[in-house]
């Protein structure tokens, strides 16, 4: 896996997916100083993290024999000021067309929890995920 990135000025940068030539454009926030025109890079933390278990909850969908399409998902990130970071990511998943049993249901919500952007991000960032399905 390779990116290569480029600082544009005032604040921008291009991340290139070198394989697939897939562009990702990120801006400061406004309340760093930035334009808020893109992603932050802290936005893409979060981003991520949903969309690492929704990718993770795919795959094992998939070994058992269905998917998830309809799925969706709503994220928020929370900041702190001093120092500037992370504290919490909330993320909602939905999904109205499940019909799958409980077992199987919380099969998909451990995958999620424990995706790799999961246990990666620190311990001092609050993941509070709610399921709804």
């Amino acid at each position: 896996m390779h990116i290569k990135s480029e600082y544009k000025g005032q604040l921008r940068t291009n991340a290139t997916h070198v394989k697939s030539g897939n562009l990702i454009v990120t801006d400061a926030p406004p309340d760093n100083q930035g334009k808020g025109e893109a992603f932050s890079p802290t936005d893409l933390v979060a981003a991520s993290l949903a969309s690492c278990m929704m990718t993770i909850m795919g795959i094992e969908a998939g070994k058992k024999g269905f998917d998830i399409d309809g799925m969706t998902s709503e994220t928020e990130k929370i900041m702190k000021s001093d120092p500037r970071a992370i504290s919490a990511i909330r993320i909602r998943f939905d999904w109205p067309e499940c019909n799958q049993d409980r077992e199987t249901i919380d099969h998909l919500k451990q995958k999620a929890l424990t995706c790799p952007v999961a246990l990666s991000i620190h311990p001092d960032i609050r993941q509070e995920v709610t399921f709804n399905f």
